[in-house]
């Protein structure tokens, strides 16, 4: 960071790597804190002798400026912290002023705290705030990224679903035939994929071959959340929500659970390989298989909050409790290959379910934005990130005004509406499966033209979702 990068971050109203302190003859017991918030997070500057007001920076400068760099660093590098902190020093002269600048990195091994465990601090916007138990136990398990799912667990090959199993290797052989696991005992296979080690089940074995009552003996409250919302938002659905996703045995069983009800919410255009069977190559299909199994074997199972999949009218959420291990940036452009769970990640990559950590992240955004023309977005805290992936397209073709697209627009929501009401009319108990087929839209289109329906009261549902039926409403 040079003088003029200095001036202009000066200027700047909120900064998340970057803090000032006035440090005129002494090291404020602030920088500590913030030492440590920068430590926990992704790193950050921080600046001695100049003076914040409010909103108004002065550069004041600090009278002893070796002492003080000495006193610094010498701290940060003894027992004052749990870890050692090295940070780059850099000394800036303004007019005689001396300005301190210390780079402090992203530690490897969180958390870092001073003292004692309480005093565990985090960068949010531009402030340093006290972690709460649940971050600095997220912190805990972080450090031990790609081992956890390789723990021994008290289980043996007995306590696992024999049924998941055998469902697992028949897949194996349809989707992968030449592959040489098609050949091992089920006893060598497990062994392969290392759900066994040493007569025990792994953690990440149990997770996804294991039955209900054994997992959760484990962990308590084992599910993936998902619920599908007839809305934009909570608050504007007519219900919290239309479906909830039931208990699943296993993490295997939920993937097919989940991905059944997922591929019925995208745009899935019908088309025909050369051999006359359907494809399921398509872009946006990959990408949110992708996602879904990136939510599986990334998820830290072993934190309060739950993985949790919410579809509403406008977009697919997948909420992951867990930081990643890097920012996703990173990870397409290395092509970063390190899942929390690797035990996970080669059981779905075995049955091509999965590829490596980086490409599978490329191939949510490539092959989302190749159809619907914009990408997923990805917001990350601490403990958790969600992948947002919208079901509106962003871009209106070309030689279409955007006036002449709304009314297109209008004309053809009009048009499933009404259709929509005759076919209601015809038989109550049609389905929203039903509707797309016979309307020839998508499901998705199906459910925001019913929400518009009902919101104009020209619709409405009697009874649950299953065994209800729909009533036009007469005006």
């Amino acid at each position: 960071m040079d003088k003029t990068e200095l001036f202009d971050r000066l200027e700047e109203l909120e900064w998340e790597d970057f803090e000032v302190k006035e440090a005129k003859s002494s090291i404020p017991k602030s920088s500590f804190e913030t030492v440590s918030a920068f430590s926990n997070t992704n790193g950050g500057w921080l600046v001695f002798g100049v003076k914040q007001t409010k909103k108004t920076f002065e550069i004041t400068g600090v009278t002893d400026a070796e002492k003080i760099e000495q006193d610094f660093t010498t701290t940060l590098r003894g027992d004052k912290f749990n870890q050692k902190i090295r940070v780059r020093s850099i000394k800036y002269d303004f007019d005689g002023k001396i300005v301190l600048a210390f780079y402090v990195p992203a530690s490897g091994q969180k958390p870092v705290y001073f003292n004692s465990r309480k005093n565990t601090f985090i960068r949010t916007g531009s402030g340093d705030q006290r972690a709460t138990d649940a971050e600095i136990d997220a912190m805990y398990r972080d450090s031990s990224f790609g081992l956890k799912d390789k723990e021994l667990t008290e289980f043996t090959i007995d306590d696992l679903d024999e049924r998941t199993i055998s469902d697992y290797k028949t897949y194996l052989e349809n989707v992968n035939p030449e592959h040489r696991y098609n050949k091992l005992s089920t006893e060598q296979l497990l062994e392969k994929l290392q759900v066994v080690v040493d007569g025990k089940v792994t953690i990440g074995g149990l997770l996804v071959f294991g039955n209900e009552d054994n997992i959760n003996r484990m962990l308590t409250d084992f599910r993936i959340d998902y619920l599908e919302i007839m809305g934009t938002s909570y608050s504007d659905a007519p219900t919290r929500y239309n479906y909830r996703l039931s208990e699943e045995e296993n993490l295997f069983r939920f993937y097919f659970s989940i991905f059944e009800r997922l591929i019925k919410k995208i745009d899935l255009p019908f088309t025909l390989r050369a051999d006359g069977f359907a494809t399921d190559n398509q872009p946006q299909l990959v990408a949110i298989r992708e996602a879904l199994v990136n939510l599986l074997m990334h998820c830290d199972y072993f934190s309060p909050m739950k993985p949790r999949i919410r579809v509403f009218l406008d977009r697919i959420e997948f909420l992951n409790p867990g930081s990643l291990p890097k920012d996703i940036e990173s990870i397409i452009k290395e092509d970063f290959t390190m899942p929390r769970n690797p035990i996970i990640a080669k059981i779905f990559r075995v049955i091509k379910l999965s590829e490596n950590a980086g490409s599978g992240f490329d191939k949510m955004f490539s092959g989302w934005k190749s159809y619907y023309e914009i990408e997923p977005e990805v917001a990350s805290d601490i403990d958790h990130y969600k992948i947002t992936f919208p079901l509106e397209k962003d871009v209106i073709p070309e030689k279409v005004s955007e006036k002449t697209s709304e009314k297109t627009s209008e004309k053809t929501s009009e048009k499933t509406s009404e259709k929509i009401l005759h076919e209601v009319q015809k038989n109550q108990h049609v389905t929203i499966a039903e509707l797309s087929e016979i309307i020839g839209v998508t499901p998705r289109s199906i459910e925001r033209n019913i929400q518009k329906l009902q919101g104009e009261e020209m619709l409405k549902r009697v009874g649950p979702d299953k065994g209800g039926h729909w009533e036009v409403i007469d005006k």
